[in-house]
């Protein structure tokens, strides 16, 4: 299977970063654009459905005033402000990668497979496969296994949940088919939690994973951690902070040429 990223690659989080960064809110086309000004490689979008099939940009799974995004018409998630999928990626160039979040609803259990999110999405995903670098994380194991099967030629990224214990986490995605394990930098403990029993080096732990034939992703470091990271080997970064990222990792005289 071909790589799905080279050396330690930036993806900008939900565009820009989470908020508000500079005026540009994110899962918007001005986040987008901003990142990928900043030096983006890839650009992370979260993608919901509407209770019209239609699918939006949007991480929380309802407004701030309380309305689920599933339960509202493309029109009124239009008046919330939220841009649309097809607008969204139209401000992405087809020169910058596009990292799919997936955030399936509860919904997709009981209603027609046609309407369920990744159903909804394969077209787009399809599409954007034949003209840029693509792939899609989930905290969803049934989305990875649909795209996988619907959707062969878009890499998959099992993305386990906030501090998920690497073991399972890394073990997980060989048994899920991915290969791309996406896990929380908060997962290896570099500040906050302190040591740990049982827990692995970073360099154990990516090497491992690189050894078990996986690409490693690790969301939200920040520049420091980023480029601790990128020293272990780690392939790619999901960071709110574009512009200090990549200052980081240029300035980091392990990764220099």
């Amino acid at each position: 299977m071909s790589r799905v990223f080279s050396a330690t690659e930036v993806i900008g989080h939900r565009g820009a970063g989470r908020g508000v960064v500079d005026g540009a809110r994110e899962n918007t086309p001005a986040s987008f654009a901003a990142a990928v000004a900043s030096g983006a490689d890839w650009v992370e979008i979260d993608v919901r459905r509407t209770a019209d099939d239609e699918l939006v940009l949007y991480h929380n799974a309802a407004l701030d005033d309380g309305r689920m995004i599933v339960d509202l018409s493309a029109e009124e998630c239009r008046a919330a402000g939220l841009a649309g999928l097809a607008e969204g990626l139209a401000a992405i160039p087809a020169g910058t990668g596009l990292d799919v979040d997936v955030k399936t609803v509860m919904e997709d259990a009981v209603d027609a497979p046609s309407r369920r999110t990744v159903s909804l999405l394969m077209p787009h995903l399809r599409r954007e496969a034949a003209r840029r670098r693509v792939f899609v994380c989930s905290f969803d194991p049934g989305v990875l296994t649909a795209v996988r099967d619907g959707a062969p030629e878009v890499p998959t990224a099992w993305m386990p949940f906030v501090r998920n214990p690497l073991d399972q986490a890394v073990a997980g995605a060989v048994g899920l088919g991915c290969p791309v394990v996406a896990v929380d930098v908060r997962s290896f403990g570099l500040t906050g939690d302190g040591s740990l029993p049982g827990r692995r080096p970073v360099a154990y732990t990516v090497d491992l994973a690189h050894r078990a034939g996986l690409e490693m992703a690790v969301w939200c470091p920040d520049p420091a951690e980023a480029a601790l990271l990128a020293e272990a080997g780690v392939d790619a970064v999901v960071v709110d902070d574009v512009p200090g990222t990549v200052a980081a990792l240029e300035g980091s005289p392990a990764l220099q040429p």
